[in-house]
């Protein structure tokens, strides 16, 4: 976030610590209904928000950050309904619709937030966060496949899965030969929702979406990279190198 200006920065670092906030609390091993409890309290905190009201550090932050950029009630709402879907039940192959609403939630939400801090809060920027937050997402799904499959969770959609052959377990899906061509299909959303972000950004102000192209190009290299590696061995880590990381901050960073 270097690449803002400090009063969109800090806002940023708002927006983000609100998200780290709810999303401990929706991976936190407690019982659903504390988990519950605490995201209604965030909720409660989030409407007090907007009537004015601040109580600690991280809200008087947020308060803030609402005024500045005229951020929205709902995209916080919904950023807290994705983390109450992760609480209130382990996610195994959802159907694409039920996939699309916690991309959606989870991603495009606080994508929604943060077009607006970086100084855009057209429809067109709107229009990249929807699409851009679904390709981070799924690029995050197909890099944590193992991961997720270790805790029991499994977030390829039922739809990929099914025409692949693969049962919805995820203590089966790793090294079943039908896991790539799941893979493959995912890939292939991620990939048009990028080429789609792209050409919203193209009808946004160029220097608001300097960290939303930064993000974009880092993502694209690690589906990129995930893709290369192959599917077959979702356990097998993928990173991308500095010198990567480097061309891609002096490609998309200039203004």
């Amino acid at each position: 976030m270097v690449v803002l200006p400090p009063d969109r920065r800090h806002a940023m670092f708002a927006i983000y610590a609100f998200c780290r906030i709810v999303d401990d609390i929706a991976d936190d091993p407690a019982p659903f209904e504390t988990r519950r409890r605490r995201l209604d309290e965030w909720r409660g905190r989030v409407a007090a928000l907007f009537r004015g009201e601040a109580t600690d550090a991280v809200t008087r932050v947020l308060l803030r950050a609402i005024a500045a950029f005229d951020l929205r009630q709902a995209d916080f709402e919904a950023v807290i309904d994705g983390m109450q879907m992760d609480a209130e039940t382990v996610i195994v192959a959802p159907d694409l619709a039920t996939f699309d609403l916690y991309c959606d939630r989870v991603a495009a939400a606080v994508g929604r937030l943060s077009v607006r801090a970086f100084g855009d809060a057209s429809a067109a920027a709107d229009e990249v966060a929807w699409h851009l937050g679904r390709a981070l997402q799924a690029t995050n799904i197909l890099r944590d496949i193992a991961e997720d499959a270790a805790r029991g969770r499994l977030y390829l959609p039922r739809e990929f899965l099914d025409a692949a052959g693969v049962p919805a377990d995820p203590g089966a899906v790793l090294g079943h030969p039908g896991l790539p061509a799941a893979c493959a299909q995912l890939a292939a959303l991620a990939h048009a929702r990028f080429r789609d972000a792209d050409a919203a950004m193209a009808r946004c102000g160029r220097r608001a979406m300097k960290p939303a192209r930064l993000m974009g190009g880092m993502y694209n290299a690690i589906l990129a990279r995930l893709e290369r590696r192959g599917w077959e061995r979702p356990e097998q880590p993928v990173r991308v190198p500095r010198w990567q990381k480097l061309w891609i901050a002096l490609r998309y960073g200039v203004p």
